[in-house]
């Protein structure tokens, strides 16, 4: 150690003490993807249908306007969002307050998120006949949800939107 006087804080190792090129990874066995390679796959899906001219055709409003086989437009098919997700906290809140979100007032209830996107929202309170949700409108993440008996009185903070349904 006489020619490497001092240690550097928060390295694992003494820089020069390891065999040049040596590399200490991880390894995954062959043929698993791990989550971000699910990500990172789908991502490229959603970016290669938006841009490739056989696939479709961007509308400019997120959506994909779809080719026929004679090379003409058929219809528009939508904007391309992700589904809304619960955290586990929300999940737990749901089962605790037996809230019961039926396909309908989920249907809402995205179309709520979407339109606090629209308007710029990062975190919205949406309002149900029957609950209260606070939604992370970006990584479109149900964080806390309440049910309407348990609304009176409550003072919502952290967010920057509302949207009644």
């Amino acid at each position: 150690m006489a020619d490497r006087p001092f240690l550097y804080p928060n390295v694992t190792s003494v820089p020069g003490s390891r065999i040049e090129g040596e590399k200490l990874e991880k390894k995954k066995p062959e043929g698993v993807k791990s989550d971000f390679d699910h990500v990172m796959d789908s991502t490229l899906e959603v970016r290669d249908q938006t841009r490739n001219p056989s696939v479709g055709k961007a509308d400019g409003k997120g959506g994909i306007e779809a080719l026929d086989h004679t090379g003409g437009l058929k219809k528009d098919l939508g904007a391309i969002k992700q589904p809304l997700k619960f955290s586990a906290h929300a999940s737990q809140r749901l089962s605790e307050r037996k809230i019961q979100l039926d396909p309908s007032t989920m249907a809402k209830v995205t179309d709520a998120v979407d339109k606090a996107e629209a308007k710029g929202i990062e975190d919205t309170l949406v309002l149900t006949g029957d609950a209260a949700l606070i939604v992370n409108v970006k990584n479109r993440t149900v964080i806390t949800a309440m049910d309407k008996q348990s609304l009176n009185g409550n003072v919502f903070t952290n967010i920057d939107g509302a949207v009644i349904v």
